[in-house]
């Protein structure tokens, strides 16, 4: 072998093995949310700055207000762990979003389909023809499908106002719309600062609030999804263990009163973190309902896109 071609073999050599050690990454981006306590108890805590910092990497927030948006920022590249609920994520992967549902941050019944003090609505009948407020693609958008699809309704019966969850809220207060699929905190402070009702409860169709990863950094970076987890861990057991900061912690990023945090709290369990069974349930049931009611398409495995949406290697990082 020529030197020059010896030269050019080491070169190449030594460039992979540089963009091998470039691999590992310098910053983890992760959202936080107000849907997601356990999530901004991580950010305030830093526990996952401590556990990155001895490696060099850094931690980079960036904030949701919904399902759609965390799906949109995995989408994006802009994230690479978001906060959403079990279904929406669901539809994002059937929808092509790669990522990976790896860990269940609550059990919550963080929605429930709201109209203001003095309407004359009482059932989800009573909405045909209505206008009603949702966020497409997360949890309350979901609910308020599977609500209709009881009451044998479709979305084509009511008339959909299309904002984010603040924006919904307020467009029902200004009586811009008779109804809204409702999220929590908003729907909490909506309840007790303008007496909203909350004339439609089902809290086994609230799906699980899930973590989920871009796939392509679960595949390249295993051993860094393990530690968010411990760091998420961490959190959860923090949250639950003071739950006075918990509520601090959720009015600094709600400047909501505590009456309102409290109320929020009490419809969220901190108890579950690792993924498994009952989430993959919950989220079946969600899809083949969706699926029934034409949001998710007839020939799609809904079954199988569960399956590979859930991945559980990871659970053993959380308890």
């Amino acid at each position: 072998m020529s030197l020059s071609r010896r030269v050019f073999l080491a070169a190449a050599l030594a460039t992979g093995l540089t963009s091998a050690a470039i691999a590992q990454p310098k910053e983890i981006r992760i959202d936080y949310a107000t849907y997601n306590p356990v999530s901004l108890v991580l950010k305030d805590k830093g526990f996952l700055e401590k556990e990155l910092a001895k490696d060099g990497i850094t931690v980079r927030w960036v904030q949701t207000l919904g399902s759609n948006k965390a799906l949109e920022f995995l989408n994006a590249g802009s994230i690479d762990f978001g906060s959403t609920a079990g279904a929406a994520a669901l539809i994002g992967r059937i929808n092509g979003n790669p990522i990976k549902s790896i860990y269940v941050y609550s059990r919550p019944e963080w929605t429930a389909l709201v109209t203001a003090k003095d309407s004359p609505i009482a059932k989800v009948e009573d909405l045909k023809g209505k206008r009603v407020s949702v966020t497409r693609g997360t949890d309350p958008h979901i609910f308020l499908v599977r609500a209709l699809q009881e009451a044998k309704l479709t979305e084509k019966d009511v008339k959909l106002v299309l904002l984010q969850h603040p924006d919904g809220r307020t467009a029902l207060e200004r009586g811009d719309v008779d109804a809204w699929a409702g999220l929590d905190p908003m729907m909490a402070s909506a309840e007790i600062e303008s007496g909203a009702k909350l004339f439609y409860r089902n809290a086994a169709a609230n799906t699980w609030g899930i973590l989920n990863v871009s796939e392509a950094f679960a595949k390249e970076n295993p051993a860094l999804v393990t530690r968010v987890l411990k760091a998420y861990e961490e959190a959860r057991a923090y949250a639950l263990a003071n739950p006075a900061e918990l509520k601090k912690s959720l009015a600094t990023y709600t400047k909501l009163p505590e009456p309102v945090i409290t109320r929020q709290l009490e419809r969220t369990e901190l108890t579950h973190s690792a993924i498994g069974q009952p989430q993959i349930d919950t989220i079946l049931a969600a899809g083949l309902a969706l699926q029934q009611a034409g949001v998710i398409p007839a020939d799609t495995d809904v079954r199988a896109a569960v399956d590979s949406l859930v991945d559980r290697r990871f659970a053993t990082a959380s308890r």
